[in-house]
């Protein structure tokens, strides 16, 4: 169900941030016109990631999963006739979306006066590191620094003397920040619906960073600490809320939150139902004060088995629990399959890469995704779409204007 079918994205943006936030849009139907420039395009297109030069596979997968579904059109904004062009599109656009720096916009005569003043109902939505007001809202920001530095999520997971972690995989905070910053478009395409008015939507690293990690900031104002830290595994007051290696060294993690309902039956499960009436883990108190004597029970317990031993034996009971997977095992989870969030995009001549659908789906099933463009790919169609006459492109063309 294209949900956004009929609505037009102008997206003048890069690397991944608010780049992720128009691909969601696309995936939900939009049709999101990016706007490169026409030698160079998006930096995304070009940037080695872990080690991982662009091309590897066929693919440069960062550019692929931010970019699909988009038409590229190639502009060069910082001339009269790229300025002029851009704001052609955006007298049809329900939607300006960009990631430029206020400085970078104004230079460019793209500011929201600018755009409103070609559409005054347009939605006029920015991405940035810091936000839209303050002493540094004018400064970049990336999320390993907005995102993952600055909002204590690095701080969070340092180990006493140890080295701040860097960010689980590319863009995560990135890809959950474009997440936020659609859901907030769409609902200014509601408001706009309604009312008329269009709005400006602002959307920051560091705003999604402090939202993940509100349950920890509060938790600091409450107990005057400087972190929220978990409990070392053997002081926890719910050994049921805990990990345990197997015997061919994997992991199975465990979230029982109602341990007292599923103990007996965990335990009976686990081959040990003696420990269901051992008076030290007889109940949600008696395990807490004896934490660290049951969890090395159950660590000695679930290393004699192997990982597909207690996936049978712990999918036969109720209570909740995970394989701890390898990012390459999520491909072929039954979840996953079922439900379509990884999907196989076809790029033609033999070549596919997976790429993962907008994390919400409306209707029966998830939007069929697309390929991202080449750079400049859909120049032509999308400016002749507009009313130019192939004597003006040519002429763009000749002056480097458009590719």
């Amino acid at each position: 169900m294209q949900v956004l079918e009929g609505i037009r994205v102008l997206e003048l943006s890069g690397f991944a941030y608010v780049p992720s936030a128009g691909a969601i849009l696309a995936d939900w139907g939009a049709d999101v016109i990016k706007v490169e420039h026409p030698a160079h395009g998006d930096p995304s297109r070009g940037i080695t990631i872990g080690g991982i030069p662009p091309g590897t596979g066929g693919f440069t997968f960062m550019w692929e999963l931010a970019n699909r579904g988009k038409r590229s059109v190639g502009i060069d904004v910082s001339t009269d006739d790229g300025r002029r062009l851009v704001l052609e599109l955006a007298k049809s656009a329900d939607v300006f979306l960009t990631s430029y720096l206020p400085g970078v916009r104004e230079k460019l005569r793209i500011t929201e006066d600018d755009i409103r003043g070609v559409n005054p109902s347009i939605v006029y939505a920015v991405g940035s590191g810091q936000g839209h007001h303050g002493p540094e809202n004018a400064a970049g920001g990336f999320d390993q620094t907005s995102f993952w530095y600055r909002t204590g999520m690095a701080s969070a997971l340092t180990e006493a003397g140890g080295h701040p972690p860097e960010l689980p995989g590319p863009g995560f905070g990135d890809l959950s920040s474009g997440v936020a910053l659609a859901g907030g478009i769409s609902a200014a395409l509601l408001h706009r619906e309604r009312t008329g008015a269009g709005v400006a939507v602002h959307g920051s690293l560091l705003a999604t960073g402090m939202w993940m990690m509100q349950p920890s900031i509060v938790a600091t104002e409450v107990t005057g600490e400087p972190e929220f830290r978990w409990l070392d595994r053997f002081e926890t007051t719910n050994p049921l809320v805990n990990s345990y290696r197997t015997a061919d060294g994997r992991y199975i993690g465990l979230t029982v939150l109602h341990a007292d309902k599923h103990w007996r039956e965990f335990c009976e499960a686990i081959g040990h139902p003696e420990l269901a009436d051992d008076e030290r883990f007889a109940d949600h108190d008696a395990r807490a004060a004896n934490s660290a004597a049951c969890v090395k029970l159950l660590d000695e317990i679930f290393a004699t088995r192997t990982l597909e031993h207690w996936k049978a034996v712990l999918s036969a009971q109720g209570a909740q629990w995970a394989v701890i997977q390898q990012c390459a095992e999520t491909r072929s989870d039954p979840q996953v399959v079922a439900n379509g969030y990884l999907q196989a995009v076809d790029y033609g001549g033999g070549r596919s890469i997976s790429l993962v659908p907008a994390p919400v789906q409306y209707g029966d099933g998830p939007p069929r995704l697309r390929p991202a463009p080449e750079l400049g790919a859909n120049t032509e169609e999308v400016l002749l779409d507009n009313g130019l006459e192939w004597e003006e492109i040519e002429r763009l063309k000749d002056q480097r204007v458009i590719t």
